[in-house]
């Protein structure tokens, strides 16, 4: 083994070993909130999504949601929790009293359904989410009207994707 250097002097010394192996590859996001319209992938009229992690490995994804306009979006159930961020705006669940604005953090714990409203005065919201499982679309008695999984974001956007001329496997940069 090659002479070591002072303890003080090694804080600045990057890691020497090699990663292990089947460890995953990093990603980086640079301009997480982009100035091409096209990496967004739309969920519905003036809703969008921007993927950051599609983990299909852990089944959860994290992204960006992006609303353009006022009123109701989905009702939907989490049997799994999930992390939200404000980055722009504010919104708030027709089931909670609470807003959610610029700067707020939000915990969603599993077995939480709720209906997400983007208030009238609030021309766009974005926030970062974490989805942990699956989102499962209910009417107001809980039945079941569809879902959104891990999969099915990243269809959303391999589809999106090529339509835009982008191509299909844009979305493999988050995957993993």
């Amino acid at each position: 083994m090659p002479p070591q250097p002072e303890a003080k002097d090694q804080e600045r010394i990057p890691y020497q070993l090699p990663f292990p192996k089947e460890a995953d590859r990093e990603i980086v996001v640079p301009g997480v909130i982009p100035d091409d319209p096209k990496v967004w992938v739309p969920q519905k009229e003036n809703v969008f999504f921007r993927p950051l992690c599609l983990n299909a490995s852990q089944g959860y994804w994290m992204n960006l949601l992006r609303v353009t306009r006022a009123g109701l979006l989905t009702r939907h159930r989490h049997p799994q929790p999930v992390h939200g961020y404000v980055l722009k705006g504010r919104w708030h669940y027709l089931e909670h009293d609470w807003v959610a604005e610029a700067g707020s953090y939000v915990y969603e714990p599993p077995g939480e359904t709720h209906t997400l409203v983007v208030p009238e005065d609030c021309a766009e919201m974005i926030t970062y989410f974490q989805v942990n499982g699956v989102m499962i679309y209910v009417d107001p008695w809980g039945r079941q009207t569809g879902y959104e999984d891990v999969f099915t974001k990243i269809e959303m956007c391999r589809k999106h994707y090529a339509e835009v001329g982008l191509g299909a496997d844009y979305v493999d940069r988050f995957i993993r």
